[in-house]
């Protein structure tokens, strides 16, 4: 009959670790840490799933956006200045998505409201330190 120390020892393998291993053979293969995994699960839920959506669900579903974001890194690497990724690169790729092209259009717009809304306000605070 096995001992207590025994059977502890062959539940310690099977323990799954926090951080998710990648099943890619890049020069990223092995353990990466989870980044979007709170970001995903707010969307989800905003999109109809359950407040607390199933851990595999997020997982897939961070594995399929890191995987998008490192294709399209790549992509507008090889089609701009190499070794730099610029905003002219990411529309170049996204020209024949309507959509895509829109939405990245409607974030640039915003990027640059918020700049100037930045600088007037640091403009009225300085200008009132006087």
């Amino acid at each position: 009959m096995a001992t207590a120390d025994e059977s502890f020892d062959q539940f310690e393998d099977d323990e799954t670790p926090d951080v998710a291993v990648s099943e890619s053979t890049g020069p990223s293969s092995g353990v990466r840490k989870r980044l979007f995994s709170k970001e995903l699960r707010c969307m989800m839920y905003g999109f109809g799933d359950d407040q607390n959506p199933y851990t595999e669900s997020v997982d897939m579903l961070e594995d399929i956006v890191v995987e998008f974001i490192t294709q399209m890194t790549q992509q507008a690497m090889e089609v701009g200045r190499s070794g730099r990724v610029q905003v002219e690169d990411v529309l170049y790729l996204v020209r024949k998505d309507k959509r895509k092209a829109a939405r990245v259009h409607e974030l640039l717009n915003m990027n640059e409201e918020l700049k100037k809304a930045r600088k007037a306000f640091d403009e009225v605070k300085y200008a009132g330190v006087s």
